[in-house]
């Protein structure tokens, strides 16, 4: 994406929190290139609002009731929506911002960020830009080859990779299953509520702990609610 300078950047709030989201329209309001023109609660609603809207920046929230960040994220990528993403999260850090900008970010921050940092990420990906660090700024070539250096360093490491090394985040149905899993269902139970077999809910957990590099479900439900990506009761729950 990339737009005019004289242009006014309309920006879509995703975020189930209506006090972080009236503490981001008031903090967008003061600037004049700047217009949030709507806000979305869960993951579910963002697609629709994208479409009615057509919103130039997306501020996107990791945790969402329903379908989390990265879920949208790699859902808008996929059905190349021409809208630049910035992730929003409380779990801050290096193989989560990988994850994210895979998913289809164009930056990636933490909720505590400075107003003016933000404002500053905005006018970068509606431009066209890619910010992978509060330091560093890329186009889209530049960016391509960044991400492929960093997932060759972290192929030792992180849990998005298969055994060549290719980068691998989690699926839908792997999203959907590990939640399940939070909650305590047994694979009989997750089969039953999806509606597929035992079987493949045990080829999807065997994926899942491979990816995320871990020995257990347990394992993989802590790390799932850790950075974000399920919610322990559900809709209900507000994020911490």
């Amino acid at each position: 994406m990339k737009r005019d300078t004289e242009q006014q950047i309309q920006v879509l709030i995703v975020d189930d929190h209506p006090l972080f989201r009236s503490g981001l329209e008031k903090a967008l309001s003061l600037e004049t290139d700047i217009e949030v023109v709507g806000f979305c609660e869960n993951g579910e609603e963002v697609l629709g609002k994208v479409d009615a809207l057509s919103p130039d920046v997306i501020l996107l929230d990791v945790n969402l009731p329903r379908m989390n960040g990265l879920q949208v994220a790699r859902m808008l990528k996929n059905s190349q929506v021409d809208v630049a993403i910035i992730i929003l999260t409380a779990h801050h850090d290096e193989e989560q911002v990988l994850h994210a900008l895979k998913s289809g970010a164009a930056a990636y921050c933490a909720k505590d960020v400075h107003p003016d940092t933000l404002v500053k990420y905005i006018r970068y990906v509606a431009r066209g830009r890619f910010v992978v660090n509060e330091n560093t700024v890329l186009d889209a070539r530049q960016f391509e080859d960044w991400m492929t250096q960093r997932i060759e360093e972290l192929s030792a490491n992180t849990y998005f990779t298969d055994a060549e090394g290719h980068f691998i985040p989690l699926s839908q149905r792997e999203m959907e299953i590990l939640e399940y899993v939070t909650k305590g269902l047994i694979n009989k139970e997750i089969a039953h509520k999806l509606g597929i077999s035992q079987q493949t809910v045990k080829n999807h957990m065997t994926s899942i702990l491979k990816k995320l590099n871990v020995n257990d479900r347990t394992q993989a439900a802590v790390m799932a609610l850790r950075r974000g990506w399920v919610r322990l009761n559900g809709d209900s729950e507000q994020q911490s």
